[in-house]
């Protein structure tokens, strides 16, 4: 084996594979979206006397996220992307079990950080798109996928709030075991293994250091990677703060899941639009434009706040905008991060994942430490993430944004990464 493989078309038809993929990925989201109703109830419940620090229980998840992607792609590097899934979405079910049973605040977390972990095998979804597309197929792909992924935070936060209605605030830690067995039982039936035999790697540590080289040598791996990181910071902060904001600055806590909705919606409307529209005018045209777009738009918000005049109205109308931009840059720049590392696509995947997983739970994390009773720290951190992540595509560019698409030179897995799996 030499070079990167060439793509081959899955044997399930298209439509439902990209409901089964955006379902594996939806159980990420719900593990985080469906509990935003009840953070006051789990604070109150478990004593947590700092109310900022009910923000940990998604930090605490997305800690665990980030820190585990690498060991999950770099296994299924190995061991093939259908066993590591399966495996890891089940440990998912049962940690998901495990924080409904918590009788204390350092318990919840600590399972959350579990539950995070086993979450992170859910990265070898976008090894296996790799696996069967590329270029911008693979941008297509990856935004139908998104498509269907936002439907969880367009109903989780409702759902989760008719649970409070009716059950406990642990039952909705029963409803995400519940949909990943649905997820996990419709993968172990339909799910075909994307990575053939004779394409599975070695896991020597002279290996994966070549593979880690290989990904962490790519200019266009790494900017667009960081890029990421920073941008999914800022959606991380307004999810971190959501409630607060709701609760606190605009004394409408009962607004929260229906807007939260709205703007996820506006999110979904991005990725379509994006699926129909990347094949004609290209990834880069569509992220670099969507990038300056949220500079403005987060630049707006900010002065908004500044003046005084922030009202319900205007922050749901500007984060609406926010989170569209965030969906057409984000998603596009997640499929060129990931284009030129098809050899070692289950190490590059999960080693990008955990970049930007765990940077950017750490970056939303230190915004929303900020809130003091005002949306600032969300606008002001919104828009410092989209110059950062600026600057980052610049790197990834060469300085230059909207550069003509070529297509990549397929990247060669590291001589001694190419062992045939015995």
């Amino acid at each position: 084996m030499n070079g990167a493989r060439e793509p081959h078309a899955p044997p399930i038809r298209f439509a439902e594979f990209v409901a089964l993929a955006a379902a594996l990925m939806a159980t990420q989201a719900i593990a985080i979206d469906a509990m935003l109703p009840a953070f006051p109830t789990i604070g109150r419940a478990l004593a947590v006397v700092d109310e900022n620090h009910v923000q940990w229980i998604v930090t605490a998840y997305m800690t665990g996220l980030g820190a585990s992607q690498f060991f999950w792609g770099m296994i299924s590097d190995r061991f093939g992307r259908r066993p590591i899934l399966l495996g890891g979405v089940a440990a998912y079910v049962a940690a998901a079990l495990a924080c409904a049973s918590s009788r204390s605040f350092e318990a919840l977390l600590a399972w959350r950080f579990v539950h995070g972990m086993s979450a992170g095998s859910v990265i070898v979804t976008r090894s296996v798109i790799r696996d069967f597309y590329s270029g911008r197929h693979m941008a297509r792909v990856m935004s139908l996928t998104f498509v269907v992924f936002l439907m969880v935070p367009v109903l989780a936060p409702s759902v989760g709030q008719l649970i409070l209605l009716a059950l406990p605030w642990r039952y909705i830690f029963v409803l995400c075991g519940g949909f990943a067995a649905l997820v996990w039982a419709w993968a172990f039936a339909r799910l075909p293994e994307s990575l053939h035999p004779e394409y599975r790697l070695s896991l020597t540590a002279s290996h994966v250091v070549g593979a880690v080289r290989l990904v962490l040598g790519n200019r266009i791996c790494v900017g667009y990677a960081a890029a990421m990181t920073v941008m999914f910071g800022s959606i991380m902060a307004y999810v971190g703060m959501v409630q607060q904001i709701f609760a606190e600055v605009f004394a409408r806590p009962a607004l929260m899941p229906s807007m939260f909705a709205l703007c996820a919606a506006f999110m979904g409307v991005a990725a379509y639009t994006n699926s129909r529209i990347v094949e004609r005018f290209g990834m880069r045209v569509i992220s670099h434009t969507a990038l300056l777009a949220f500079l403005l738009v987060t630049g707006a918000h900010t002065l908004v706040v500044v003046l005084g005049a922030e009202r319900v109205w205007t922050f749901v109308a500007l984060q609406a905008v926010t989170m569209a931009c965030f969906s057409l840059s984000v998603s596009n720049f997640g499929a060129m991060a990931m284009e030129p590392v098809a050899a070692i696509a289950g190490i590059g995947a999960s080693l990008q994942g955990c970049i930007s997983t765990f940077g950017g739970a750490l970056v939303g994390a230190f915004i929303g430490r900020g809130f003091h009773g005002s949306t600032l720290p969300l606008a002001a951190g919104a828009l410092g993430c989209g110059l950062v992540s600026l600057v980052f595509v610049l790197f990834a560019e060469r300085g230059r944004l909207f550069r003509p698409q070529h297509a990549a030179p397929p990247q060669r897995a590291p001589p001694a990464s190419r062992a045939i799996a015995r």
